[in-house]
């Protein structure tokens, strides 16, 4: 999820990685493991367990983050710290358990009463609601409004900017419009998605899919009110399912959320509901922002990007700070993609110079050091079923440029004297934009001339998400971050390399890469169990790494502080992130 985004951001979403297998790092890993496991916090103490459990209730949660969300509305959202936020007030037929370690990435019931029954060969999905569960006017939820909200999904046109699986799985030719154009009169034209009664959802895939579930876990599988749904604005006060809900929301500035007094607690095993509001505040100022966390002003910086170098040069030479932060793998790869659209990246020595160029250990630098996250060496983080950190096919743990190959490879792409590119950038994103530096400087030592183009972070979708405006713009490098949306190869993989996946606005697959082979492995390993799908991610991981189109800056790790206020603490390897869906307040 930047997501993909995170932003996701994915992930985002965003997001079910093994963080025990990465988490930490360093000489000291050992140490802080033990100084977790002997006071139940400490350092990295969240990454391990549980710190401060209490059910208590009450205060204010002060959420703040130098990103603005993309979108509340559970179709649409992708960013990983907004699904995070989601958890407040979205609920979906299933979720992701708010627990820590591997138990936080298994898909349980949510609003639906068990597990789906899974028949016709892996191809239909049958699951019964829960009784009692209301939206926050107190209508009851029915089967008819979690298809929907699935059909929602459906309307790009309209609702661009989340994931898409739904419609490759469910559409099987129909080519349905999404509910603003369909024909039925009740807005239920959606074929494969049957509502015999108002308990009972039947999924119909095209194929068998054995990581559908995790897609009922995700937001877009999440119910809407026909009669409620404005559309395109619905994200300014989409309709609560959960323990909160929407009471104010401004773009740019941020949102509150109040308690929902039609949420029944004793149908969600997940969520406590503990403090008694929830605000989020957007800044242009992260350093303050920092400030503010550390003084106790605020309670968590919840983009989940961490603190910056100066707080972060603060919090490990002070202890008491210390024992309140926590150094995470978050499951995110941070990388620059080369579109294939715009030349000179439609030639594949082209993109190898750059890869060659570039300086490994400055890019790492340029994020906030070892912190910051591991070298990058692939497309595939660990923790992804089919994920070898091993692989590093242009030597970039090495940690060095490596001009003469990126000179040889100009002289191969008939650019022997160099090329001019434009790099693509969030403007909100201070890290993104140091590595952009940082390869600019590397680039310009072979001749490379790189001009950085800052674009407003929050137009994310439209600005490089639309495969028009980065080939009119002529962006031939793109800086982002990106974390699974489910724990598999598909999860990370497939929104960024599938050809099926190219979109006209919130578009995912930058490179433009539409490859035969790529597209057929992901559907074969669709039908496979975990432990048989890894083996063709693998290969999927090592093809695009072999086409040369992508420069991986680091397995992402963050430095994230939180307020010792704070009860219930700890990341969910689902999201990478704090779970909010358990914080409360020490009264």
């Amino acid at each position: 999820m930047i997501r993909r985004k995170q932003a996701l951001a994915i992930a985002a979403v965003i997001a079910a990685l093994s963080m025990t297998a990465a988490c930490g790092g360093g000489g000291d890993k050992k140490d802080d493991k033990a100084d977790a496991a002997e006071s139940g916090k400490g350092y990295s103490g969240a990454a391990e367990g549980v710190i401060n459990a209490s059910d208590a209730k009450g205060g204010e949660l002060k959420l703040w983050s130098p990103q603005d969300v993309d979108y509340l509305d559970p179709q649409r959202a992708y960013y990983g710290f907004v699904w995070d936020i989601q958890r407040l007030y979205v609920r979906s037929l299933l979720a992701y358990d708010a627990k820590p370690g591997k138990d936080g990435t298994k898909a349980v019931p949510d609003l639906a009463e068990a597990l789906p029954v899974v028949t016709n060969d892996g191809k239909t999905y049958t699951l019964k609601l829960k009784d009692g569960v209301k939206f926050e006017d107190g209508t009851p939820i029915t089967s008819k409004d979690v298809k929907y909200g699935v059909e929602r999904v459906f309307a790009q046109d309209v609702l661009s900017g989340g994931p898409t699986y739904l419609i490759d799985l469910l559409d099987q030719g129909q080519k349905y419009p999404g509910p603003y154009k369909d024909t039925d009169p009740d807005k239920m034209g959606l074929k494969s998605v049957q509502t015999p009664d108002d308990k009972t959802i039947v999924f119909n895939l095209a194929s068998a899919n054995a990581d559908f579930s995790y897609l009922l876990a995700m937001p877009t599988s999440s119910p809407v009110q026909a009669s409620k749904d404005t559309g395109a604005t619905y994200t300014n006060k989409p309709l609560s399912t959960g323990p909160y809900k929407v009471e104010s929301f401004t773009a740019g500035k941020g949102a509150t959320f109040v308690r929902n007094e039609n949420w029944d607690p004793k149908t969600d095993p997940i969520r406590k509901g503990l403090p008694d509001k929830v605000s989020f505040t957007v800044t242009t100022n992260p350093d303050d922002m920092d400030q503010r966390l550390l003084s106790g002003d605020i309670d968590l910086a919840i983009d989940g990007t961490g603190v910056q170098q100066a707080a972060k040069n603060k919090i490990l030479k002070d202890a008491n700070l210390k024992k309140n932060a926590d150094n995470p793998f978050t499951g995110y790869i941070r990388y620059f993609a080369f579109p294939t659209t715009v030349a000179p990246f439609d030639n594949i020595e082209c993109r190898k110079a750059v890869i060659y160029a570039a300086d490994p250990k400055s890019l790492q630098t340029a994020r906030g050091g070892p912190t910051s996250g591991d070298l990058g060496a692939n497309m595939l983080p660990p923790g992804v079923p089919g994920s070898d950190k091993s692989y590093d096919p242009f030597g970039l743990t090495k940690g060095k440029p490596q001009e003469a190959k990126a000179k040889e490879a100009l002289k191969a792409c008939g650019k022997p004297d160099g090329f001019e590119t434009t790099i693509a950038v969030r403007n909100n994103k201070a890290p993104e934009v140091k590595t952009a530096e940082s390869l600019q400087a590397s680039l310009a030592k072979v001749g490379i001339k790189a001009t950085i183009d800052q674009y407003d972070g929050k137009l994310n979708s439209s600005v490089i998400g639309s495969p028009e405006n980065v080939k009119k713009k002529g962006y031939g490098i793109i800086v982002m971050g990106w974390g699974a949306d489910y724990n598999s190869g598909s999860g990370f993989l497939q929104p960024l390399v599938d050809g099926s996946f190219i979109l006209p606005n919130g578009n995912n697959n930058y490179t433009m890469i539409n490859d035969p082979e790529i597209n057929g492995l992901f559907k074969t390993a669709a039908t496979k169990s975990p432990e048989e799908a890894a083996p063709f991610y693998t290969q999927i991981n090592q093809k695009v790494m072999e086409k040369a189109l992508y420069l991986p800056i680091n397995f992402d790790k963050a430095l994230v502080y939180h307020n010792p206020r704070l009860t219930n603490v700890f990341f969910n390897e689902s999201f990478g992130k704090i779970d909010l869906a358990t914080v409360g307040i020490k009264q």
